[in-house]
């Protein structure tokens, strides 16, 4: 049984979040660790949502904003899954996990190292396996997504989104400027090619193509220029929006994998 093992997970995104909801499924006892102000777009399926609304549901799964240490072992309890702003990761010089899992995406070193817990993993690039953490997941969409890299790191950030129905660019937004973000629409609405979706001091966001808006970032935040903002999937499927997506579901697979092979390592 994985009940003892403690697992912290920097990051409540998307990809966090896959992660987060397979290993709690799987008897794993989790913590997220957020920021203040979580930049996550696809909130329907972020347990980053729980920061700012106190609580999150993702596909039956419930996570809970924590402020004090004391409540991580009263949510374990109930099933649910507490959030902890700590965007240093500083509660692990006072409390011990198992496994850390860094799931930031910033595509560069974020602080996670082998000293934080016996059993470190991190997804995609800007990490060395076997230096910096035990194990890196592959990110990129392709052939090695999901594959676990015992040396060396994830293929580096190409800089393009997945393609989805041919289109890759065009489905990503990104902010016209820095300044606040107005939304327009909400994450569930079909949006045509030209349509406004939101506004940043002003200056219209508009979609290149037709689709659902299956990702848009939280009214109010202040983004920088050229942040990625929302995500329009030209499949047009509503509940795609509410789902962990195949990419996410394959990575959480892979830290799944990862922390059950070094733990029989150990062992």
């Amino acid at each position: 049984m994985n009940q003892g093992m403690k697992v912290a997970v920097r990051s409540g995104g998307d990809l966090g979040t896959a992660i987060i909801h397979k290993l709690h499924r799987s008897g794993f006892r989790v913590l997220v660790l957020e920021t203040d102000s979580p930049l996550a777009i696809r909130r329907e399926v972020a347990f980053s949502e729980a920061v700012s609304e106190g609580k999150a549901l993702v596909e039956g799964i419930e996570a809970q904003r924590i402020d004090e240490i004391d409540d991580i072992q009263k949510l374990w309890e109930k099933g649910i899954i507490p959030v902890l702003v700590d965007a240093k990761a500083d509660i692990l010089t006072t409390l011990s996990f198992d496994v850390v899992v860094d799931a930031i995406m910033e595509k560069r070193k974020s602080g996670t190292h082998r000293k934080m817990a016996p059993i470190t993993i991190a997804i995609g690039p800007g990490f060395v396996a076997g230096r910096d953490v035990d194990i890196v997941i592959e990110t990129n969409r392709g052939h090695n997504l999901g594959r676990l890299i015992f040396e060396g790191g994830a293929e580096p950030d190409t800089g393009s989104p997945g393609d989805i129905m041919g289109m890759t660019d065009q489905r990503v937004i990104r902010a016209p400027k820095e300044g606040v973000l107005k939304a327009i629409k909400k994450i569930g609405d079909l949006v045509k090619s030209g349509e406004k979706i939101a506004e940043v001091e002003g200056v219209p966001v508009i979609t290149e193509i037709d689709g659902v808006l299956r990702g848009l970032i939280k009214d109010g935040t202040h983004v920088p220029k050229s942040l990625k903002i929302a995500d329009v999937d030209p499949r047009g499927k509503l509940e795609y929006c509410y789902t962990i997506s195949e990419k996410a579901r394959n990575i959480a697979g892979g830290v799944l994998e990862a922390i059950l092979l070094m733990k029989n390592q150990l062992n």
